[in-house]
């Protein structure tokens, strides 16, 4: 089952390409407009590109915080997955994935995702921090596979998340095929008056909502398990917390619950305490962006002509191993790419019109050195690391839908350099007295010194390498 699965998740991943190609092909004809609009970051989009890129945990020494709703709750951790005493087959599941010891999160989650009684949960942590592979794990592992009914619900706000966690899900079951899974996703149907066996279903809420409710597929009533994903991308799309909410009134008191998000704002706090009761709340404190070894300048331009020229004057003097340069919209991206590469330069293209499959494969060229150059917009101005960037230019400065200074985004952005303890430069290319006053509100925020540099004086620009 666990083999025909995985097949499964590969057809319906073919099917989503061949979909987004033709979607890319739509938006072809409404690009003259949608190029001259900012190109902000998707949430969906960019929780799945983080989750396909981090598929090997990331390591972290950041310290967990929890708190417990119920004193009385058990509260352990582990540091080897035999010590959960998990079935031989699902830890054999677990081994070939590649997963030789908990992660950070893993460590505290598991025990109590697995305890008995069964513990409700709220996690936030980052992506690629082992957040699926665990709630994963403890789905598998309630499974009664001597009972053919959906016992396990697992939301996903999107098709392509909820194909992600499936492939987790497929890969985990390997070795236990009497466990058996469904896709509830855009392009499964099942017959209506027929009762769905499988023990667990992974898809979306309004699918979800279909089969349980309105179609009366599965006995909501009979649901051990309840596991709701990515719920900070779940409340950022069009009724899908709705969604969630009338399907968590169906489930029995004693389902269940677990929560899990990658951020931890005030809308997904409420949304976390009207699905889950007395929880135990496991939070990974989130790494901090620092300015601290990043040397920041600001350059005056009269034009794009100008700031190309900058970039170029720069690429003559320092002695750069790779550079991300960020813009506003598309259309400047594409010009500056055109431009760049024209005089012979390495360049890649990363923007909003690309599918997140296309986007992979220009992060996986300019990871392996293939191209110097990342020209890209604020679709990536979060979340890569990318060791060997040793120069980040904001072409454009960052704003936010009124026009004022995005701080946030500009930490993310320049933060893209002087990773891993290394030093780093940022450059700011300023072209009207706006993009000034937005520099000059950035220095005021992070109090840290950015400085003019004149970019005929070849001096000047060679000190900045040094």
């Amino acid at each position: 089952m666990a083999k025909q699965w995985g097949q499964k998740a590969e057809e319906l991943e073919i099917t989503n390409r061949i979909s987004n190609m033709g979607m890319a092909k739509k938006d072809e004809s409404n690009s003259s407009d949608s190029d001259e609009v900012a190109d902000n970051a998707n949430r969906a989009d960019t929780s799945l590109l983080m989750k396909i890129i981090r598929q090997g945990l990331v390591e972290s020494k950041l310290d967990i915080e929890i708190q417990r709703k119920d004193p009385n709750s058990p509260l352990h951790s582990v540091k080897s997955f035999e010590a959960l005493h998990l079935k031989p087959n699902l830890l054999k599941g677990v081994y070939a994935m590649g997963f030789n010891a908990p992660s950070k999160i893993q460590e505290t989650a598991l025990p109590t995702l697995l305890a008995d009684p069964p513990q409700n949960m709220i996690a936030q942590s980052q992506s690629g921090t082992g957040k699926t592979a665990a709630f994963v794990l403890a789905m598998l592992s309630r499974v009664d596979t001597n009972k053919n009914y959906p016992q396990v619900l697992c939301l996903s706000p999107t098709y392509e998340l909820a194909i992600q966690t499936g492939e987790v899900a497929a890969k985990m079951a390997k070795y236990c095929p009497e466990i058996k899974l469904k896709y509830a996703v855009r392009g499964e149907e099942v017959a209506k008056g027929t009762a769905i066996t499988d023990h667990i279903i992974i898809g979306t809420p309004g699918k979800m909502l279909d089969w349980g409710l309105k179609f009366r597929l599965f006995d909501v009533g009979k649901i051990k398990v309840f596991v709701l994903d990515e719920a900070d991308v779940m409340i950022d799309r069009q009724g899908h917390q709705d969604q969630c909410i009338r399907i968590h009134k169906c489930l029995p008191s004693n389902c269940q619950m677990m929560f899990f998000s990658a951020t931890y704002d005030s809308a997904v706090m409420d949304f976390a305490e009207i699905i889950v009761p007395n929880p135990i709340i496991i939070r990974l404190l989130r790494e901090e962006e620092s300015l601290d070894n990043i040397k920041q300048y600001y350059v005056k331009c009269k034009n794009v002509e100008e700031k190309y020229r900058a970039i170029c004057n720069i690429y003559g003097v320092v002695t750069i191993g790779q550079a991300i340069i960020f813009c506003h919209t598309r259309k400047n991206a594409s010009w500056l790419s055109e431009k760049m590469s024209k005089d012979g330069h390495s360049v890649a293209v990363l923007s909003g019109d690309l599918t997140v499959e296309q986007r992979i494969a220009v992060l996986d060229r300019f990871r392996a050195g293939l191209e110097k150059v990342l020209i890209t917009t604020n679709v990536l101005s979060r979340g890569i690391d990318v060791e060997q960037v040793t120069l980040v230019v904001n072409f454009d400065m960052p704003m936010d839908m009124n026009r004022k200074a995005d701080c946030e985004t500009y930490l993310h952005r320049i933060g893209r350099t002087g990773r891993f303890g290394k030093a780093g430069i940022a450059i700011n290319l300023i072209d009207s007295s706006h993009s000034m006053e937005i520099c000059k509100t950035i220095e005021a925020h992070f109090g840290k010194k950015i400085q003019l540099l004149d970019i005929e004086d070849a001096d000047e620009i060679e000190k900045i390498g040094a």
